[in-house]
This record gives structure tokens, sequence and C-alpha cells, in this order.
């Protein structure tokens, strides 16, 4: 009959006349997109245990420094200035009394 499309010798079904590598190659693109969504998961999954990681052991390590009484280095910068303008005053205040004593003995 004109007209007609006769199915392949052999094929019972719809879409028996696809390429035989198709159905394949359909099968391997829906495997790598669910490889590439599970390993996108998994990367989001490993990048949220290290930030809590990286929390956790900040936490720990200022626990440990706060229970050694160490000083910060503000707090060591700001004493370390009052030492330094201590020292100028008190030599000043030497040179001051060196300078009264030689004029009391003179």
């Amino acid at each position: 009959m004109a007209g007609q499309i006769e199915p392949l010798a052999g094929s019972s079904h719809i879409g028996a006349n696809k390429p035989k590598g198709l159905s394949q190659m359909t099968t391997q693109n829906k495997f790598f997109d669910d490889l590439s969504k599970l390993m996108t998961n998994a990367m989001g999954v490993a990048q949220g245990a290290k930030s809590e990681a990286e929390t956790a052991m900040n936490g720990w390590v200022d626990r440990w420094l706060a229970d050694r009484d160490f000083v910060t280095r503000e707090e060591f910068e700001a004493v370390r200035e009052m030492a330094i303008k201590a020292r100028t005053e008190n030599a000043e205040l030497k040179a001051r009394l060196d300078a009264l004593e030689v004029k009391a003995q003179g």
C-alpha cells in the first residue's frame, strides 16, 4: 500500500526503528546526569562538614587559650606603651632630680 510505513521484520512495538545505540546513549546520559548530581551534593556536604569542623576547632582553640590566661595582642601593646611612657617619665624626673641636687650642692 502506498503511503504506509511498515514496521521492520521482527519488531512488534513502536520505537523499534530507533538505532540501537540511541537507547544506550540515553541511559548513559541519565547515568552521568545522576552521577553529576550525586557528586555536586557530595561536594556540598563536604564543604558544610569542613565549615563545621573549622568552627569547632576555632572554638576549641579559643577556649584553650582563654583557660591559659594568655593576653591578647591589643592588651600586650597597651601595657607596652604604658611601660615606654613610664620609662620616659622616669628618665625625665631623674634628670630634673640630678639637676636639683647639683644646684643644691653648688
